[in-house]
């Protein structure tokens, strides 16, 4: 398929000595008519209209087509969905483009209009929200809310702890702190549960004063505990400036202003869905081929909720098959997302579902989203593996998990074969960037949101009740990607237990290359630089800078290597730089790394204590791992505030007959305090063969 960008669509113009116009098929105009030609004079008004011109054209013409957009806000009611008929032919592209030096901006959001300040008192308001309150009539249900600078944060109380004796899907409250309000079921919680790695947004079904017992519409991941409760929706919590309280039963909404600009509600979670001929259950999908979107804006999308029926992916991060992005390609191939702007929604950005396969997303920014970036989601555990080859290039990503905190700014699931690079991601509530599959412990049969539900038993009869690792891992499709040239910085803002990146149940053949991933800060639990955790195997770390990440640099586990990284100045108190949990180690390496510390506090290297159970077991069971197993050697381990770490560490390693040519030295960084680490030219480091890093060439591509 021809690429055809923005550059080149804007030096398609009409003859030299006139007005120059960029050519096009046809174009669209705020101000346009769907009864028109669609031509530059008498464009069409909506994106329908053009997509079904296409239609016609496309039979007698066999050459690219090309639709330009130009500059204004277009409101979508209803999703436009893009078919099998819309697909451009094998050597054909069909474009949608943002006209040259104008922003074309797709809202599903409706200004909420008819607002009259509210004079008498509303019972539970407190009582600094007196006088302050605002209210509109609105037989709309939305979840999410927009003024100009972005979404409207919906009253939460504080947070609270639950009772002992409360369960997924039950809250044992405090007293005071839950009511049976009138409007229950637009009361919803948002709960931490017994792990510091998920958060839960769960309707309410009920709430019994009497028992203090509150019954939720929909299972929370694991137990509801003391962790964390939050009430959102509700009167008594409207006490700040923004904050706003929908009651579909009354029909009203109720805000306390925090500017004058208007208030929009959004009506849509999708705005745009490519959507290919998908046989679920069968072998094979049609997909959609041969469409290009590129410079447009989409703005004010909603967000999803758990139902009983989803299939989870790992800790219910994310939902297989879900419709909740703003632009959702369900059996596409060949299509690309490039130069896009996507802001303010409550879900995702984009998600590439079920049959995705060389597709691009590349140059688009994607900031203030309640859920992922950008989100690559095949089919559950089975024989069936169309979700791959696809590029993800060139974005920023930024500020995005604002409601769903675990979300990460880029996810893989099930998808394999792709090439992750050059993104910029930071200020994520949870991971940067998160690569999982499935986990050989819910490989069994049963009713569990949690990635068991997704597995496709029809295609994998002869899995043992009891299976290994080797006995699923056919059925682990996020294999052999690429995740290289990447810049993440200041994500986990929330949470607890993440990354910078994340690689769990995934297939063999992964490379994780080349990123600089730095100042993991924030105040929240232990974290990672990079970790490989439960089950995964043959991964490849290289090349990697981890700078000021808080806790840990590297947690590295089982046979996966790590080499020619450098880690400088992991954040104490913790301050681990290589942390090794389990085993067994045989085929793991630890070569060519450089562990650079500022700071005493610092331990370079973590090898768990023998647990309480079997020898060789750690204290849950799994299988130890020691250095001793390691392929370790040419590193450097050096501690400027005490130089005596270092090389008391490879004393030891030594006598474990490891690290026989490692050095305890000065690897000569230009200017490592300031995060250059390019290396003086006589540093001990090019001598033991280690390349030099560049973090200029991570990151962000400038003129692409």
């Amino acid at each position: 398929m021809k690429k055809i960008g923005i550059g080149l669509l804007g030096l398609l113009v009409a003859g030299i000595g006139h007005a120059a116009l960029p050519q096009a098929d046809f174009y669209i105009a705020p101000n346009g008519s769907d009864m028109g030609e669609g031509s530059a004079s008498a464009p069409f008004a909506t994106l329908e209209r053009a997509r079904d011109a296409v239609r016609i054209l496309k039979k007698k013409k066999s050459g690219d087509i090309v639709v330009l957009v130009r500059g204004g806000t277009y409101q979508l009611d209803e999703t436009v969905v893009f078919g099998l008929e819309d697909s451009g032919d094998e050597n054909q592209t069909i474009t949608y483009a943002a006209y040259p030096d104008e922003v074309p901006v797709f809202s599903s959001g409706r200004e909420i209009k008819g607002w009259k300040k509210v004079t008498g008192k509303l019972p539970g308001l407190p009582k600094e929200a007196q006088g302050n309150i605002w209210a509109a009539p609105t037989s709309q249900r939305f979840l999410t809310l927009y003024d100009a600078d972005g979404m409207l944060p919906r009253a939460r109380s504080e947070k609270f702890a639950a009772l002992a004796g409360s369960k997924s899907f039950e809250v044992r409250y405090p007293e005071g702190t839950m009511r049976d309000w009138p409007n229950v079921e637009d009361v919803e919680i948002l709960v931490r549960p017994t792990r510091d790695w998920v958060m839960n947004v769960l309707p309410l079904a009920s709430v019994d004063e009497k028992k203090g017992i509150a019954q939720t519409a929909v299972n929370a991941t694991y137990g509801i505990n003391k962790k964390g409760v939050w009430v959102e929706n509700v009167l008594e919590e409207l006490d700040e400036p923004g904050e706003w309280v929908l009651n579909t039963k009354e029909k009203r909404v109720y805000f306390w202003p925090r500017g004058k600009t208007p208030v929009v509600a959004p009506s849509l979670i999708e705005l745009i869905r490519i959507e290919g001929n998908i046989d679920k259950e069968g072998p094979k999908d049609i997909p959609v081929r041969n469409l290009r979107f590129c410079g447009l804006t989409f703005k004010h999308g909603d967000r999803y909720t758990l139902e009983k029926g989803d299939a989870g992916t790992q800790h219910d991060w994310d939902m297989f098959d879900k419709a909740n992005a703003m632009f959702r390609l369900r059996g596409a191939e060949h299509c690309a997302i490039e130069q896009c702007h996507f802001l303010y929604s409550g879900s995702t950005a984009i998600r590439v579902d079920l049959y995705g396969m060389h597709n691009e997303i590349s140059g688009n920014h994607i900031e203030q989203m309640g859920g992922n970036g950008i989100f690559l989601c095949g089919y559950g555990p089975g024989t069936k593996d169309v979700n791959k080859n696809n590029l993800i290039y060139n974005n920023h990503i930024h500020h995005v998990s604002l409601i769903y905190w675990h979300s990460p700014g880029i996810f893989l699931c099930q998808s394999g074969d792709n090439r992750v690079a050059n993104n910029l991601i930071h200020h994520t509530n949870y991971s940067g960037m998160i690569l999982s599959g499935i986990v050989t412990r819910f490989f069994v049969k049963q009713n569990k949101r949690e990635s068991s539900r997704s597995i496709r038993w029809h295609e994998v009869e002869n899995v043992p009740k009891n299976p290994e690792l080797a006995d699923i891992r056919p059925y682990m499709h996020t294999r052999n990607n690429i995740i290289e040239y990447n810049e993440i910085h200041n994500v986990m803002q929330l949470m607890g237990d993440g990354n910078g990146i994340y690689i769990r149940g995934c297939g063999p053949g992964n490379v994780i290359r080349r990123n600089y991933i730095h100042h993991l800060v924030a105040e929240t639990g232990k974290q990672s630089g990079i970790r490989t955790d439960g089950g995964q195997m043959d991964t490849l770390i290289a090349e990697n800078v981890l700078y000021k990440c808080k806790s840990q640099g590297m947690t590295l586990k089982l046979n996966n290597r790590f080499e020619n990284n450098i880690i400088a100045d992991v954040i104490v108190p913790r301050g681990t730089y290589l942390k090794i949990v389990e085993g067994p180690s045989t085929g793991a390496s630890n070569l060519r790394n450089i562990y650079y510390s500022t700071e005493e506090g610092c331990t370079f290297i973590s090898e768990p204590g023998e647990g309480k159970g079997n020898v060789g077991e750690d204290s849950r069971g799994r299988v130890t791992a020691r250095m001793k197993d390691v392929d370790s050697d040419d590193n450097i381990y050096f501690c400027k505030a005490d130089k005596n770490i270092g090389k008391d560490l490879l004393k030891k390693l030594q006598r474990d007959g490891v690290d026989a040519d490692s050095l305890a030295v000065d690897p000569m960084f230009v200017d490592p305090e300031n995060g250059d680490f390019r290396f003086k030219p006589n540093s001990p480091a090019l001598k033991l063969g280690i390349e030099p890093l560049d973090i200029s060439e991570m990151g962000l591509v400038k003129g692409k």
